[in-house]
């Protein structure tokens, strides 16, 4: 799911998402900045009409990363708090990856994947001041290991995303990783992208392992490698593994077809399992591309959607959460009652209109509260995103939206 920013409050939750090809608008957009944590960029695909198709998460390209030993003690109980948390992509030394896709209109549904021609490059997008979101506070819950969730999902009271680029799009040092997480602690699990720039490693060292890891398996047709980078990164502790996702959005961005994505989750689920990992693992795919295509959903061990209702354009902010839960109910019918975790949501505090959808600080608030107040304070919900993620690139479809999950 990389574009525009989005920032959501984590004052109201968390945030992070990836959307690609399909017929996109050539119109010039405005940057635009929203409080939330820095994390992918969202881009909206629209037909000749102007009308939203789908959307994607445009994340930074992997850049050659060297993983460093992790601890093998036993972590820390995860920190609890009320939020939620998206990532990474593929192994690229420069070009990021596409972020997490943002949500399109509501009854929209993405049709099946077929060849359409590349969104145009989106050029950098240039983004307020690094801002973030002070860590929720405390809501005890408890997270069942991996072995514990099972088919049922990972099972969170909050979790934020978080991605590990600086605004040049180079990877964050150590030592930078750990000063975000001064700022953002108090959150259960922190959803990853990818396995590039040593994040993995860094963020355990950076959280002291009191947090559960969202990891996310960013390029398919590295599958391999991605889980060797994973399993050396734990040092044997799975226990700091919340779920793993394969992929993210491909479906919706056209770069996998749906049956490529489920051979995927089974070659993941073999390479995991041989690595010592028994717990959760699930594709993630904007909602409407999950809905399309439910088997994506059927083959993981629990239903993951990308869900933003400020690319709907015709949701109000306060309306936020009880659009995000109508699909997470659609979503679950249509997989045979199923559990659907919501890996991104939020709303920007800054860009371009989307139609009734204003980015505002004081819009962003209000979806944070809704959303909050439909699941319970931010259970099973990732907020998006972390921190302004300065290193993603612009375009017409992602209305120069900026995300950040205010707590």
């Amino acid at each position: 799911m990389r574009a525009g920013l989005l920032i959501i409050g984590c004052a109201a939750l968390l945030r992070l998402s990836t959307a690609q090809l399909h017929d996109v608008v050539t119109d010039v957009v405005t940057d635009i900045e929203y409080v939330t944590y820095d994390s992918e960029d969202v881009i909206v695909y629209v037909n000749d009409a102007n009308q939203p198709v789908s959307t994607t998460t445009v994340y930074k390209g992997l850049v050659p990363h060297t993983p460093a030993p992790t601890p093998s003690n036993p972590p820390a109980p995860p920190a609890e708090s009320p939020s939620n948390t998206p990532a990474p992509p593929p192994e690229s030394p420069s070009t990021p990856p596409a972020p997490p896709s943002k949500s399109p209109s509501s009854p929209l549904v993405a049709p099946k994947p077929k060849p359409s021609t590349p969104a145009p490059a989106p050029s950098p997008v240039s983004q307020p001041t690094e801002a973030m979101a002070p860590a929720p506070s405390p809501n005890p819950s408890q997270n069942p290991s991996p072995e514990e969730s099972g088919s049922g999902g990972p099972g969170f009271s909050s979790a934020v995303a978080y991605t590990p680029y600086n605004a040049d799009q180079s990877c964050k040092s150590a030592s930078q990783v750990a000063a975000d997480f001064q700022k953002i602690s108090g959150y259960e699990v922190v959803r990853l992208y990818g396995t590039d720039c040593n994040q993995i490693s860094n963020v355990i060292a950076a959280t002291h392992s009191s947090v559960k890891l969202l990891l996310g398996i960013f390029d398919i047709n590295s599958l391999q490698s991605e889980v060797q980078i994973i399993s050396s990164a734990v040092n044997g502790d799975w226990s700091l593994v919340n779920s793993i996702s394969v992929g993210n959005e491909l479906v919706n961005t056209g770069q996998a077809s749906a049956s490529q994505v489920v051979a995927a989750i089974g070659t993941a689920k073999a390479a995991l399992k041989a690595a010592g990992y028994n717990g959760p693992i699930a594709t993630v795919d904007t909602m409407m591309a999950m809905k399309n295509n439910i088997e994506l959903c059927t083959a993981s061990d629990f239903c993951a959607i990308n869900c933003h209702a400020f690319f709907d354009g015709n949701t109000l902010p306060e309306d936020a959460g009880q659009f995000v839960q109508n699909w997470v109910k659609q979503i679950s019918e249509a997989a045979g009652g199923k559990t659907t975790i919501v890996t991104e949501s939020g709303w920007p505090h800054q860009g371009d209109p989307n139609n009734k959808a204003i980015p505002s600080p004081e819009n962003q608030a209000a979806a944070i509260a809704s959303l909050k107040a439909a699941f319970g304070g931010g259970s099973n919900l990732v907020m998006y995103n972390s921190y302004n993620d300065l290193w993603k690139s612009d375009s017409a479809d992602t209305f120069g939206s900026v995300f950040l999950a205010m707590s």
